[in-house]
């Protein structure tokens, strides 16, 4: 009864003075932004105490965790991710998972701790105090910035929202001194903006002109869509249809035109099927893609010899793969044009059945080959609601079959790590399951992956979401035993020891199956959705029948090719 009373005591305390925690709950309120993810330090305790007061701070055990779980709130909420950490060693701990939304290109505001403002870039040995965080903070973020006086905290943070919501989009950085944090108060705060993106500049007639003549022309058209077509998913839908051209994603795109669509080949360009249907195509319109090497064979898939390149970044244009015309705007700007411009071509029904007979074809044999798999990428997609999020570490499952054959039908519901960063996909699944709690959110990491940061599931536990961890387990790192054995390598350091995950779902207080043998996984997702709750489902990996073929990564090894 007394520890009740005083945490009731605790609970119904007089308010604290206000603090730079309420300028930055106003910042994301003006913004509608209703959740943080951290880790709480000495270095950020009045942030921390005013979102938990105002707003809901979602507390996790590692700041990569917070930015990766920031992240993915951010793509499946479609709004700011904000992540919370401390100075020096704890903005180093975000470093990876920043590099991770730098490369995605995802909205998220990271605030870290900096040492008292007179005592930065002393070189006094403060604690947490680190040399050139800043400088750090820079090449991991779009933007970086510090917060230089109690007045100014209010601009910062709107300038860096806009930068964030400015396209190419992007992290940005914002080091906060623990002192300044203390001093700020709303009341107090200087002038400021609303956090208003620059727009993007209009698509330049000409270019339209030239990129309409092309389409208008071609018979056997192909769309290749990546992460930068996200917003223009009707239009590019209705203008496949409307011109007969088949749709090539990267794994970013995916889902940008919903995969049920019979003119949706998918991630398949670097299958033979997909490779082949490049080489006969007339005309490919690339939106948004920055054709990366492991879905273009590290670049030596051919692509057709006329090609459209639409991006907002004009340093992407051409980058990899040449331009017959580059056209610079904003996806669903140009796209919208486009349609405008060809209205009345008729598609090629020869073209279009080639099509649809490549989209079952690669799906066909990817099905076969990942044998006894296939039933749990069937059961998935039967048991899971299509606003489900499917958030997927880097691990044979995912990168053979979740990339690929899983179907998705909104680009929100697929998150991955886009820079490849293992042991991501477990905080990644907190941040979807934040964001879309109305819907079960699954996770599919390995053994290997999952051990990254096996205490985010504690704080996924402590969430309470409706979230099933997939866990499949192989006993270590499988990629890279396959990828030694491939290549007539010396197996080493992918034989892990590996938790007996029944007790640890136990000791997380998590409801807990195994599956492995056919027939088995279906009864085992099914139970662990219905929890409503977060559970984990282990896969035995040798227990899956037929056993599935191997998984190699797409990594180029040099040979020698004679004495040097």
């Amino acid at each position: 009864m007394t520890q009740m009373k005083e945490r009731a005591a605790l609970t119904t305390s007089t308010p604290t003075a206000a603090t730079g925690g309420d300028v930055l709950v106003d910042v994301m309120r003006r913004h509608g932004i209703t959740h943080a993810f951290g880790v709480i330090s000495i270095h950020n305790l009045p942030l921390v105490e005013a979102v938990s007061r105002e707003l809901t701070f979602v507390e996790v055990r590692h700041e990569a965790a917070a930015v990766n779980a920031a992240d993915a709130f951010s793509r499946v909420s479609g709004g700011v991710g904000v992540a919370l950490t401390s100075t020096g060693t704890g903005a180093g701990n975000a470093a990876g998972s920043m590099l991770e939304a730098l490369t995605a290109g995802s909205r998220v505001l990271h605030i870290t701790g900096q040492v008292e403002s007179e005592w930065i870039g002393s070189g006094r040995g403060v604690i947490h105090e680190v040399p050139a965080q800043l400088d750090m903070l820079t090449a991991i973020s779009k933007s970086a910035t510090r917060v230089a006086a109690a007045s100014d905290a209010a601009r910062t943070l709107e300038d860096a929202i806009a930068q964030i919501l400015t396209a190419p989009h992007g992290p940005v950085s914002v080091e906060w001194p623990t002192d300044l944090q203390y001093l700020a108060r709303p009341v107090d705060q200087g002038e400021h903006g609303d956090g208003v993106p620059t727009p993007t500049r209009p698509p330049a007639d000409d270019e339209l002109a030239a990129a309409a003549d092309l389409l208008k022309q071609a018979r056997r058209p192909l769309l290749w869509l990546g992460g930068g077509a996200a917003g223009a998913g009707s239009e590019l839908r209705e203008l496949a249809h409307q011109v007969g051209a088949g749709v090539i994603t990267s794994n970013s795109g995916r889902a940008v035109v919903p995969e049920d669509d019979v003119l949706v080949i998918g991630n398949f360009a670097s299958t033979p099927q997909g490779a082949s249907l490049l080489e006969d195509a007339d005309l490919l319109l690339s939106v948004g893609t920055h054709f990366r090497s492991n879905e273009t064979k590290t670049y030596s898939l051919r692509l057709p010899q006329q090609h459209i390149q639409v991006d907002v970044d004009p340093s992407a244009i051409g980058r990899v793969y040449a331009a017959s015309i580059g056209v610079r705007g904003d996806a669903r700007d140009v796209v919208t044009e486009l349609l405008t411009r060809t209205a009345g071509v008729s598609a090629d029904d020869t073209w279009v059945e080639r099509v649809r007979g490549v989209r079952r074809a690669v799906r066909e044999d990817l099905r076969e080959y990942i044998g006894g798999d296939a039933e749990g990428c069937a059961e998935l997609r039967a048991q899971l609601p299509r606003e489900s999020v499917v958030a997927r570490d880097v691990t044979i499952p995912s990168s053979q079959w979740g990339n690929r054959l899983l179907e998705m039908y909104s680009r929100e519901t697929n998150v991955f790590p886009l820079g490849g960063g293992i042991g991501q996909g477990l905080a990644m699944g907190i941040g979807a399951a934040v964001a879309r709690p109305s819907v079960p959110t699954v996770v599919i990491a390995g053994d290997g992956g999952l051990a990254v940061h096996l205490g985010e599931l504690a704080s996924l536990r402590g969430t309470g979401t409706p979230c099933v961890v997939l866990v499949f387990n192989d006993g270590g790192y499988g990629v890279l035993r396959n990828m030694q054995a491939a290549n007539d390598m010396r197996r080493s350091g992918v034989d892990l020891w590996t938790p007996d995950f029944e007790a640890l779902a136990s000791a997380m207080d998590m409801p807990y199956w195994r599956a492995g043998p056919p027939g088995t996984f279906g009864p085992a997702l099914r139970a662990a959705i219905e929890v409503g709750a977060p559970a984990l489902v282990e896969v035995d990996v040798a227990a899956v029948q037929p056993a599935p073929g191997a998984f190699t990564p797409p990594v180029h090894i040099p040979q020698h090719g004679g004495d040097a």
